[in-house]
């Protein structure tokens, strides 16, 4: 078959796939106006996973799953922000990895709303100005972020959903070769992960810690002489060439990211909940406090402590497990739970993430 004729039925191929994403759309709004009349959310992380969990199921191919997730992500996306422009604050400035991770989420057509520390992006969304958060929560080569902990110690905001990025570093700069660079900028964590790298192909470079990869690129965009560690999308905002790629010193190096939220979205069927839970300083308290995960066979898939800062040698445990809060197993070991320490929150419970 000549090139001319399959191309010809490409594009009326293409043109039914127009006609069924606007009939689509059409139904999305229509879902979008009943939403709003019962004051719910818009963005329902349960229902999407549901949708291109069970696209990828039905795919026999040609085209790989992930692609195809990829693709009906970006249709979720679209029909969400036709339904409603919602307002998304993240731990900026743009191009960071958690500007990435939003992206990934919620896609380009919201409005995004990049703030200066953790503690802003739960103020926005507390005070009306956002209704959802994005911020990191932990690294697979760094640990745990404590400010993101700390900040659920006195808010009521909830967990909505959790994305994981795999987080790839970049040497970014306006030269055109790695002999010329005589300094180099980023955060302290990507400095941390590149930090082989660098000592091989960068060892008479001044390296110089800045408040975030994004603030790197921005800076080398100035300076002759000078790189940036930091994302492709910070080398496409900043007009950067990449002078090398996927520099990071461990490939799986996976960055788990919240989303955070007003409401507890509705069990999907394979949920991870949040808690966090103080005891009394006695012997044997915390096994204790683990012994309903045990008693009603729960999983557990983290446990962190953090000081009260209310009285020496007070800790606040912070556990990640599997199943959602109106799960009867779930609610009876929460029950148990609370009997015996001083204080119980849920944190939310939502999908697991991918």
């Amino acid at each position: 078959m000549m090139i001319e004729k399959i191309r010809s039925k490409i594009d009326r191929v293409d043109e039914g796939i127009l006609k069924l994403l606007n009939e689509r759309v059409k139904l999305a709004i229509e879902i979008g106006k009943i939403k709003s009349k019962k004051k719910e959310d818009i963005f329902a992380p349960v229902r999407e996973k549901e949708v291109v969990s069970n696209l990828v199921k039905l795919n026999k191919g040609p085209i790989p799953d992930d692609f195809l997730s990829d693709i009906f992500q970006e249709i979720l996306n679209a029909s969400r922000s036709i339904q409603k422009k919602i307002k998304i604050s993240y731990l900026g400035p743009e191009a960071t990895f958690t500007h990435l991770a939003a992206l990934k989420i919620f896609g380009r057509h919201v409005r995004y709303i990049p703030v200066e520390s953790i503690q802003d992006v739960f103020i926005e969304i507390e005070r009306g100005r956002a209704d959802y958060g994005v911020v990191p929560i932990e690294n697979s080569t760094e640990g745990v972020v404590n400010h993101t902990l700390d900040m659920f110690i006195d808010s009521d905001l909830k967990i909505t959903s959790e994305i994981f990025l795999e987080i790839s570093h970049y040497l970014l700069s306006n030269e055109t070769s790695i002999q010329k660079i005589k300094k180099v900028y980023s955060h302290p964590q990507a400095i941390a992960q590149t930090r082989n790298w660098i000592e091989k192909n960068l060892k008479c470079s001044k390296i110089v810690e800045v408040a975030s990869t994004s603030e790197a690129a921005r800076l080398a965009k100035k300076e002759k002489g000078t790189a940036a560690i930091s994302s492709v999308v910070a080398s496409e905002i900043y007009g950067l060439n990449i002078l090398a790629e996927n520099i990071e010193d461990y490939k799986n190096n996976f960055t788990r990211f919240l989303v955070i939220g007003r409401k507890n979205p509705p069990s999907s069927g394979h949920d991870k909940t949040s808690i966090m839970f103080s005891v009394k300083d006695r012997v044997g308290a915390l096994h204790d406090m683990l012994v309903p995960f045990k008693k009603y066979k729960l999983n557990l898939t983290k446990i962190e402590s953090r000081p009260t800062r209310k009285k020496a040698w007070e800790y606040i445990f912070f556990v990640d497990f599997l199943g959602h809060i109106h799960n009867k197993n779930v609610v009876k070991a929460l029950a148990e739970l609370e009997r015996s320490c001083s204080l119980l929150k849920v944190l939310g419970s939502y999908p697991i993430g991918e």
